[in-house]
């Protein structure tokens, strides 16, 4: 299949092989083709399989097809959790309606905003936010919402982990009721799932793989060491096997900085990002990464959301993550578009709980490896895992209230976002 099966116009599909991308994966075979027939879908995707396309296209196809965006309004809304998924979604519009005349936006907190206002003077077709700053923007006058065709909330288990309940709820309650509804998550939580009961009219669901997997094109495996060598681990490792490009994860924001100081103690460019760093520094940081200047780069999961670094191969887990489903969203930054990736994971006895918790969660034992001189003096003990692999169904239909048909003015606010803080 190709993409101009989908009836896309010849401006996308110019864009699409400028980009050279020639047959779309299984999320866009799926919900490209129910979003252009303007059904309201909940899709669980993991990073790396291609599901920002899945929804920018069938976007900007459906955009072409309306009246050009007023004076502050938006006819398209994207919600993202942090900056750099906005940064990236909108250079991912901007790519793809290169050859359209589509006005996009992208407005997050950071930075200065009389210069976002500015541009949402012209309207934009496509606006990208995070939830604090178009907040800010509405309290100022700066944007309305009577054109809004289409919402879309991307990585919307984050938004509920980070805690934008209350924002997402206050910006509900701003849009009109009738709307087109995505929302796209790397997992489908309870919570998740309420949700879309909530928000959603007879939303479609799909999955292009099993809950909770990881992908097949990398390598996991496991370094058993005391907590205090794992600095010195590292280096070894980068030096055992020559990586070259290194995306290390910290449970902290300071774990992040003080590993940053001390690779570079050893002659390692590193750089480190987190929610602390200004907009400016990650972005440089992000940028000096991408193109080689900096070897390693060391994040936060906060931060790492969003990010999107083509071809890169290696991953490290300095630190297990507190949340098992985070191991998953970690390690898909590598192995993406059809590439092979490697996810190694520094894994000392006091995380022994937090290793199980993801070996139960991804339904295997994690391969383990010693390395010579850094034999631990305090074993992992085995997980001794066994479960049974449980079957999912690719699509289908989950049940919700339906949006009110008549003449409801007012804005639907689902229950799930009114019994929380």
């Amino acid at each position: 299949m190709s993409f101009a099966n989908f009836g896309l116009s010849t401006e996308i599909l110019k864009a699409l092989k400028k980009e050279q991308h020639f047959s779309p994966t299984p999320i866009q075979t799926k919900s490209i083709p129910l979003i252009l027939q303007g059904k309201d879908i909940i899709a669980a995707a993991q990073t790396g399989t291609g599901k920002t396309a899945g929804f920018v296209l069938p976007m900007l196809e459906l955009l072409t097809r309306g009246v050009k965006a007023k004076s502050n309004q938006a006819r398209s809304l994207i919600l993202a959790p942090t900056r750099e998924l906005a940064i990236q979604l909108g250079e991912n519009a901007s790519q793809y309606g290169r050859f359209l005349s589509l006005r996009t936006i992208v407005v997050y907190g950071g930075v200065k905003i009389n210069p976002q206002m500015m541009s949402l003077r012209k309207g934009a077709d496509i606006l990208i936010a995070t939830p604090g700053r178009l907040i800010d923007l509405y309290n100022k006058n700066a944007v309305k919402f009577p054109q809004l065709e289409i919402l879309i909330l991307d990585e919307a288990d984050r938004m509920l982990d980070l805690g934008f309940t209350k924002d997402i709820c206050k910006i509900l309650s701003l849009l009109p009721n009738h709307r087109q509804n995505l929302m796209f998550s790397a997992t489908f939580s309870a919570d998740i799932r309420n949700l879309a009961a909530q928000l959603l009219e007879n939303p479609i669901e799909i999955s292009v793989s099993p809950e909770n997997a990881t992908a097949t094109s990398i390598k996991e495996w496991i370094v058993p060491v005391d907590k205090k060598l794992k600095p010195d681990l590292l280096v070894k490792l980068i030096s055992l096997y020559g990586w070259t490009q290194v995306l290390i994860f910290t449970k902290t924001k300071k774990g992040a900085d003080t590993l940053a100081c001390f690779l570079d103690t050893k002659g390692l460019k590193a750089a480190a990002i987190h929610g602390d760093k200004n907009q400016a520094s990650r972005i440089k940081a992000l940028s000096n990464f991408k193109s080689g200047i900096t070897a390693i780069l060391i994040a936060t999961d906060v931060a790492a959301r969003g990010l999107d670094i083509e071809k890169l191969q290696q991953v490290v887990n300095f630190d297990l993550p507190t949340i098992a489903e985070n191991y998953i969203h970690r390690i898909g930054r590598t192995g993406r578009a059809g590439l092979s990736g490697q996810a190694v994971s520094l894994v000392s006895a006091d995380e022994f709980i937090e290793l199980h918790e993801i070996e139960v969660l991804i339904k295997r034992v994690l391969p383990r490896k010693i390395i010579d001189g850094f034999e631990p003096n305090h074993n992992i003990p085995d997980s001794g895992l066994i479960i049974k692999p449980k079957k999912l169904s690719s699509s289908k239909k989950i049940l919700g209230p339906k949006k009110n048909k008549g003449l409801d003015l007012q804005p639907r606010i689902p229950q799930f976002f009114s019994n929380r803080p």
